[in-house]
């Protein structure tokens, strides 16, 4: 008798079976007494010398976080555990640089600790073409998308990326902004958005939203790469105001980077928003404390934990791959200046 033929007899899964056995709250009580009643029907009694071995060979969760510096992982890294935590499972978090291979980085962990599924907190799709196949538990990246990777073992739950960065740059072209510049894009050369990382699909984001507003952008002129830092955002805002001296407006592809602009914009002499307007991204808590509070695309970090330690959960549990988009909320601050006005009067008089 095995914990299968209690799976096969109650209809749950064995995860679930595994978690009633071990004493887990995160499990529903019709679940829990129809997995006790057949139990107790078929006399079954765990093999403890099978779970010790079990334990030892890893119970938990590993998260990889792509980036140290980044505020809005380090805010969804302490509700993972905190959800996780309920869910009556543990995790180790493991960072590593923006630039390093987050796949080798889990594959590494996957040989040492034996996790029951990872959480992948950011990642680039490059390296998941290239490694990820050689990973065979369940895992689940958050605030990518995964679903164009095709990979059976691999979940995920992100942002519209496109759509929340269209929307930003929307925010500065309907307040009559025709010169914007980009931090932290890089361009996409091959099949737009299907194969694209984060801050490509947000580039692509900005073009559209001046194709339809009929405003003309150059990607290569007015978009400059930039680390998910202050200091990175800081270094490209001083050489994009060197480069672009016209732009009236600046569009960050994270909050860290729109901080590290605002910051240089000051120190070039300039103000915002009276001469240069500024958009971030990630509504994290620290822009609402800026001076002005910054425009952003706030993403629902509450959601993109708990739905990510939820399918993997599920998923460790025998369910599907699912791939979930989580809405987001464009955040109209203080940063932003309508200079529409503006523009008519010096079109009147030339």
């Amino acid at each position: 008798m095995t914990i299968k033929d209690v799976a096969r007899r109650s209809g749950y899964a064995v995860g679930t079976v595994s978690r009633v056995l071990n004493g887990h709250p995160d499990v529903s009580e019709e679940a829990r007494a129809r997995i006790l009643a057949v139990v107790e029907e078929l006399g079954f009694k765990p093999n403890s010398n099978a779970r010790n071995l079990k334990q030892r060979e890893g119970s938990g969760f590993c998260i990889i976080v792509k980036g140290a510096r980044n505020l809005l992982f380090a805010d969804i890294v302490e509700k993972m555990q905190n959800h996780i935590k309920d869910a009556g499972r543990s995790a180790t978090v493991v960072y590593v640089d923006e630039d390093d291979d987050e796949v080798e980085t889990a594959l590494q962990a996957y040989r040492e600790q034996k996790p029951l599924g990872i959480l992948f907190l950011g990642g680039n799709r490059d390296n998941f073409l290239r490694s990820f196949g050689r990973l065979t538990c369940p895992c689940v990246l958050v605030t990518t998308r995964a679903d164009t990777l095709g990979f059976a073992n691999l979940s995920s739950v992100s942002t519209d990326d496109v759509e929340g960065a269209a929307q930003a740059m929307g925010l500065l072209l309907d307040a009559g902004h025709r010169r914007v510049g980009i931090i932290g894009g890089d361009s996409c050369k091959v099949s737009p958005v299907l194969n694209c990382n984060t801050s490509q699909l947000r580039l692509i984001g900005c073009q559209q939203a001046s194709i339809q507003r009929g405003v003309p952008f150059d990607p290569e002129q007015q978009s400059i790469i930039s680390r998910y830092s202050m200091e990175g955002g800081y270094e490209a805002a001083k050489i994009l105001l060197g480069r672009c001296p016209d732009i009236t407006a600046i569009l960050a592809m994270s909050d860290v980077m729109a901080i590290g602009a605002l910051r240089a914009i000051r120190d070039s002499g300039l103000r915002v928003p009276e001469d240069i307007s500024l958009v971030g991204y990630d509504g994290i808590e620290q822009v609402d404390y800026c001076v002005p509070r910054l425009s952003t695309v706030r993403q629902n970090v509450e959601q993109l934990a708990r739905r990510g330690v939820d399918i993997l959960i599920q998923q460790t549990d025998g369910g599907q791959t699912v791939h979930e988009i989580i809405p987001f909320q464009l955040i109209k601050g203080e940063s932003v200046r309508d200079i529409r006005e503006l523009e008519d009067r010096k079109r009147a008089y030339g």
